[in-house]
């Protein structure tokens, strides 16, 4: 296990790839409050052709391995986050992919450190962290497999308000890559973010033009898709892609297209660095 420390938080991270002067590096930031096995489920697929890309998976505080019982707000995280960055990648530029919560960190990472940030994904990000403002579609259950019912049976199935796919695979996907993150997950930490779940940093100060992309759910009833669109005009050169039969577990339900987009997003990405 690796670790880097920041104002006295033991941060975890797991690296996959190279690591040397300039080797292209992408910073991935799970959401809330899971950690960072969600993020390599859903990203180490994209990374199987470009394995000259060092790819760091970082666990927020109080979530994973990242103990930091102190941490009281989404400022005090992005802080931590922001630190654990500028060790990791002290030089050059990098890319960030930020997932829900993580999205609306990665955007602060971007607005703070624009010269750097090379290129910013964002699926299913957080728009407006307050819950109330957000424009959401009702939870509906798209596709069932029967046979998934008959063998975790309907109670288990009711209390899902994730899956809008229910399939063998994304039951079993989410059980392995969900699960641990939201019983490792601090719950005092948890409680006090949520508490202060806006932060004060900026994330959208001026346009940000380097290569971005924007992947929203359809049937996303946590983060929605439509209040996303509003933030193309924060990003020139983004893509943005509503997929239908997904929720907001898109990384599960939409892989394939999912990897597709991060593909042709990295593409832009070393053109730029070429460049």
């Amino acid at each position: 296990m690796a670790y880097v420390e920041v104002d006295g938080v033991q941060v975890h991270y797991v690296e996959h790839g190279p690591v040397g002067p300039g080797v292209p590096t992408v910073v991935l930031v799970h959401g809330f409050p899971v950690d960072h096995r969600l993020m390599i489920g859903a990203f180490e697929p994209v990374f199987t052709d470009r394995r000259d890309w060092r790819r760091l998976y970082v666990d927020l505080p109080g979530m994973g391995r990242t103990a930091a019982p102190d941490v009281a707000s989404t400022d005090d995280v992005f802080h931590i986050l922001r630190g654990a960055v500028q060790a990791l990648v002290p030089e050059g530029a990098y890319a960030v992919v930020g997932q829900s919560y993580g999205g609306y960190l990665a955007r602060g990472l971007a607005a703070a450190d624009p010269e750097r940030v090379a290129g910013l994904a964002l699926v299913v990000t957080v728009v407006d962290p307050r819950h109330e403002l957000r424009e959401l579609p009702r939870y509906q259950v798209l596709s069932r497999d029967p046979v998934l019912a008959e063998r975790v049976g309907s109670e288990a199935l009711a209390a899902e308000d994730i899956l809008v796919v229910q399939t063998e695979e994304t039951w079993a996907r989410s059980r392995q890559e969900v699960d641990p993150g939201l019983a490792a997950a601090d719950p005092a930490v948890v409680a006090r973010v949520e508490a202060h779940y806006a932060g004060s940093f900026p994330v959208e100060p001026a346009p940000f033009e380097k290569p971005a992309l924007i992947v929203v759910g359809r049937q996303d009833s946590v983060t929605g898709y439509r209040d996303a669109w509003g933030l193309v005009e924060h990003y020139p050169r983004a893509s943005f892609a509503v997929l239908d039969r997904a929720g907001h577990a898109l990384h599960l339900e939409q892989p394939g297209l999912l990897e597709s987009l991060v593909g042709e997003w990295l593409d832009r990405v070393e053109e730029g660095r070429q460049a």
